[in-house]
């Protein structure tokens, strides 16, 4: 000390303090702590009210905004004023020897823990709460011990809810998920549950454990998506099923411009987390995630006409999206592909309306193989439509879409439906049945493979099993082609179940001439012209189109009319037991020849049931 410190010492004056110590005396460091953790808790309840209310997206970021703008002036407020006994002063008006700053200090500490207590607490309740059991059921899929080796390395991802204000962004949060599944699909040594499998549990209100049984999967990942405009908040969870608790989790303010960023940060984070168990070094990042398009809008119109396309609902609305996306963006490959995608079923959920529809998808596929030739399904969409359209050597082109669709792609599900139902029609049965399974391997929950494997099942003799297949899926309240059925549940003896699944298909029509058709079933001897003429009559008196024609033509042994590969369900026909008879008639022949199938076995080899005869003849069981 000087000397003139030590006389104002014995003086009893104060000592000068440094400006530490002055932060410290004057309670400035610990009002600044407990800013910081009383906000950290504020933005925490945020982000849980946020998630539940109906409020913009952009509400965290403002709560942020706000509380980093307070930080500031409030250690300002705490280094001018001080907490007394009459309120609150100015800290130069408080003579020394009467501040209590000290007994401040003590409920600021008190404070200050309490809140740290509650911090960790909150931290604790998400990490390690398990999550309430729920009671409402959801589709139950053939699928493997979610314990199994397989599963701790699948994943799941839940469709993602819409929490924006008017809950209209439904197309927009599927999108997402989506789009985070693809990724993970490509990730090596990680499985993926398929789209159709993981969004059956849409609103489902099972717990996790529940639908990672079901779904085979050991990792499950929920999210949801608040969308206000061009501001996004994307809240995702990555769960482990076998103890319910969280292993990742984070929340995505952000523009809309930065969603590919924010799907690359998703899909790395969950596979760091999962690094011990695919087996793999950790690494800076497994997935890169290219954006597909820089126009916002047209990504968005892509997503909306996807939607439609999956649903099946508004085709000529999900045409006209793919085709506006693709006005803002040509050079967008994904929308082409979808556009083609599209534009190949559209008939077979439609009726009719003077637009080739075929050429226009044919014609989108070849623009969208131009962008990217990695994508699978132009090829697909080509496939299908070289096999159900095209003659001589439609088969043969399709079988080459096919497989290439497949090496682009190799877990699409619905390009080994359309091999598969290709094969179907061309004979080939084993291989049918091979590729129909393998659909199911990739989507267990996809029941339009299942009905056609149990037709597969019936051409090859094995009724109760094709039965058993078909009646899983009605299970589910899915019809595809039913009416293959019909006749076997006559000749079993189950009338009333023909009658109602005949029924089902024509919709419901009145008067549609079902019973007719099952009367011809009943008696194959009988004369039908009575029968025949009701169904004539019936079709000149409504204009319905009715759904399997070819069956009707079949049991009133109509063979002349059936040698038109377009007419309605006449593959699905061809290789039943009921259509033994046929199969001997020029008529089949003629089928075999103009739909290109021949040329398929002169390249390909014949069926098993069938034999070349000479040059250019064929015969088949």
């Amino acid at each position: 000390q000087s000397p003139g410190s030590a006389l104002a010492a014995v003086a009893g004056e104060p000592q000068e303090m440094s400006f530490f110590e002055e932060l410290k005396r004057r309670n400035v460091i610990r009002v600044g702590m407990l800013y910081l953790v009383g906000s950290w808790l504020l933005l925490q309840a945020t982000d849980v009210l946020s998630s539940i209310l109906p409020v913009p997206a952009w509400t965290g970021s403002l709560v942020f905004l706000l509380l980093a703008i307070g930080f500031v002036p409030v250690l300002v407020f705490a280094w001018v004023f001080e907490l007394t006994p009459d309120g609150i002063k100015r800290e130069q008006d408080v003579p020394r020897e009467a501040s209590v700053t000290a007994v401040t200090a003590h409920r600021l500490n008190m404070t200050i823990a309490i809140l740290l207590v509650l911090a960790i607490a909150s931290v604790g309740f998400n990490r390690f709460l398990p999550r309430a059991e729920r009671e409402a059921t959801a589709p139950v899929t053939e699928a493997p011990d979610a314990k199994s080796k397989d599963a701790r390395v699948a994943i799941a991802v839940l469709p993602f809810m819409d929490l924006s204000a008017e809950e209209d962004q439904r197309y927009f949060t599927d999108g997402i998920s989506e789009e985070l599944l693809n990724v993970l699909v490509r990730v090596d040594g990680l499985r993926v549950a398929s789209r159709t499998s993981s969004f059956g549990y849409r609103g489902s209100t099972q717990n996790v454990p529940t639908i990672a049984k079901e779904l085979g999967v050991g990792y499950v990942l929920e999210g949801s998506v608040r969308k206000d405009g061009y501001r996004i908040r994307i809240t995702a969870q990555l769960i482990e099923a076998e103890t319910d608790e969280h292993l990742w989790s984070a929340n995505f303010d952000r523009e809309l411009k930065d969603i590919f960023t924010i799907q690359d940060e998703i899909a790395n984070s969950i596979v760091d987390s999962l690094v011990d168990k695919l087996g793999v070094e950790k690494v800076a990042k497994m997935v890169t995630v290219v954006p597909t398009t820089e126009n916002l809008d047209a990504y968005q119109l892509y997503l909306q006409a996807r939607d439609l396309f999956q649903r099946r609902d508004r085709l000529d609305t999900s045409i006209a999206l793919y085709q506006q996306a693709i006005a803002l963006d040509p050079a967008f490959a994904r929308a082409w592909e979808g556009l083609a995608a599209v534009e190949a079923i559209y008939l077979d959920w439609n009726d009719e309306d003077g637009i080739d529809h075929l050429g226009k998808a044919v014609e989108a596929a070849n623009r969208a193989i131009e962008l990217d030739s990695t994508l699978s399904m132009p090829y697909a969409a080509k496939g299908l439509i070289a096999f159900n359209f095209e003659e001589k050597g439609g088969y043969i082109q399709a079988w080459k879409d096919f497989d290439q669709a497949i090496k682009n792609d190799p877990k699409n599900a619905t390009v080994r439906l359309w091999l598969g139902i290709m094969l179907r029609n061309a004979g080939y049965f084993d291989a049918a049945i091979d590729d129909l399974k393998e659909c199911l391997e990739l989507d267990p929950a996809y029941l339009n493979c299942r009905q056609h494997l149990a037709t597969l099942y019936l051409a090859k003799g094995d009724e109760d099993r094709a039965v058993a297949e078909f009646e899983t899926t009605l299970e589910e309240n899915f019809h595809s082609i039913d009416e293959v059925f019909v006749p076997v549940y006559v000749r079993r003896g189950q009338r009333m179940i023909a009658l109602l699944i005949a029924s089902g298909r024509a919709e419901f029509n009145s008067h549609a001439p079902v019973n007719e058709w099952i009367k011809a079933i009943e008696n194959p001897e009988a004369d039908h012209s009575a029968q025949i003429a009701h169904v004539e009559q019936w079709y000149e008196t409504t204009g319905n189109t009715y759904g399997f024609p070819a069956f009707f033509l079949l049991a009133f042994k109509q063979y002349d009319k059936l040698t038109d590969s377009r007419i309605s369900n006449t593959f699905e026909m061809i290789w039943t037991q009921d259509a033994t008879e046929y199969r001997q008639t020029e008529y089949f022949q003629q089928l075999i020849r103009e739909s290109g199938i021949l040329a398929l076995w002169q390249e390909q080899g014949f069926p098993a049931q069938c034999q070349a005869v000479g040059n250019d003849g064929f015969r088949c069981n």
